[in-house]
């Protein structure tokens, strides 16, 4: 596989080869700024999601903000270790962890494992007490939640492999309480991804307290209670809502979730990184079908996904070179044509937008795909023997 080139630090906007991934350092630290605020007023620990997007800077200045990590594979954990997250902060989620995974993750000396399977439990019970170890357990349950959102980020409902139906979590616990090689910490939630309906939030926390009571009344305490992830952004006006409404999201679950003695948990990521990132391309062809137009850039699925994968739509900017950054301003150029915008991958779903109303474009012209911070590079593939898109910081200048 081809290596993903890497921006140094003299690396200018100009001799960046499109298409690359820009990030914008200032509009992060202001949004992880916002996030500790709220979180810090409403004693609320933050484990931020590394599948959102790994790049080893990004890790690095999100560990600096004193936050824990949310992590899915062993690849996950020893990058957020060497980013410097502290390991005992670490969460260890994902339903397929193998014995390599579990062992690592062990010897790391994690926060806890999300188990969301009886095998899975068993197998990390094996695996500590061949060891003399003792394993920290968070129980992740499915509390039947539509989040109204796209069904392949869709997570809590019966029918997803995600999590353990409550009374199966339930039947566990005399097991787990009495096991020499496990210690249970609580339980764990996350229903789904890009949410931005307040009343799926609401109904996941009347459902939480459900189950907690029922948790209580048989003495079963948790020290945790951990909500995962879900807010969404705005896609659609990235410039009008570049930080996330984090304290009214984190306000919500205070007042809402019964707590208790316990502490509560979220784990973000999306709205942590999509709108500091832009995917940067250029035209190669305007080409006129009989139908319509097509802008056809270098950018591609292999380079976002996320149109192709999940009809997700981005706003996409003419810009000028160098001037990646988000504006609050509308564009100054008339939008008097329509295209619909594409890459040069071999499939019929290499396309980022359709009939999207632009100002005349002609090939050369810088086009920023925006909010791509989030689930962009980190989805990105070498098909066709394409290599990976790069990566530019605002302070490489």
């Amino acid at each position: 596989m081809r290596q993903k080139p890497k921006a140094s630090p003299a690396t200018s906007y100009f001799s960046m080869k499109t298409p690359f991934y820009f990030y914008d350092l200032t509009l992060l630290e202001r949004t992880l700024s916002a996030l500790a605020r709220s979180a810090g007023r409403h004693d609320v620990a933050i484990h931020y999601a590394l599948k959102a997007n790994n790049h080893p800077r990004i890790l690095q200045t999100i560990a600096a903000a004193g936050f824990g990590a949310d992590c899915v594979s062993g690849g996950e954990i020893e990058a957020a270790i060497e980013a410097g997250f502290p390991a005992s902060d670490i969460f260890f989620a994902g339903v397929g962890k193998s014995d390599e995974e579990i062992l690592l993750a062990l010897e790391a000396r994690i926060g806890a494992f999300v188990v969301e399977s009886v095998p899975e439990l068993l197998n990390i019970e094996r695996l500590a007490g061949s060891k003399n170890d003792i394993a920290p357990i968070l129980l992740r349950l499915n509390p039947e939640v539509d989040a109204h959102t796209h069904s392949h980020i869709t997570t809590g409902l019966a029918e997803n492999k995600f999590g353990l139906l409550p009374e199966d979590a339930f039947a566990l616990m005399p097991h787990l309480l009495q096991s020499g090689s496990l210690v249970w910490r609580g339980l764990h939630f996350h229903i789904g991804s890009q949410i931005r309906s307040a009343k799926v939030f609401e109904e996941l926390c009347e459902k939480t307290n459900r189950i907690l009571a029922s948790f209580r009344t048989a003495g079963y305490s948790p020290d945790i209670i951990d909500m995962g992830g879900g807010l969404g952004i705005n896609y659609d006006e990235p410039e009008a809502e570049p930080i996330p409404d984090f304290a009214t999201y984190i306000k919500r679950y205070r007042r809402m979730i019964e707590t208790g003695e316990a502490r509560l948990h979220i784990e973000p990521g999306r709205s942590v990184v999509a709108q500091c990132g832009s995917l940067i391309t250029q035209v190669l062809y305007i080409k006129e079908g009989k139908a319509k137009k097509f802008a056809i850039v270098d950018a591609g699925m292999t380079d976002l996904v996320r149109p192709a994968l999940y009809e997700a739509h981005h706003q996409i900017r003419l810009v000028q070179p160098g001037e990646w950054k988000m504006r609050a301003t509308s564009p100054s150029a008339a939008l008097t044509e329509k295209y619909d915008v594409v890459g040069p991958i071999c499939e019929s779903s290499d396309v980022f937008e359709r009939e999207l109303l632009m100002p005349e474009l002609k090939r050369g012209d810088y086009l920023a795909i925006r909010s791509a911070g989030a689930y962009g590079a980190v989805m990105a593939s070498s098909y066709n023997m394409r290599p990976l898109p790069g990566s530019l910081f605002s302070d490489e200048q």
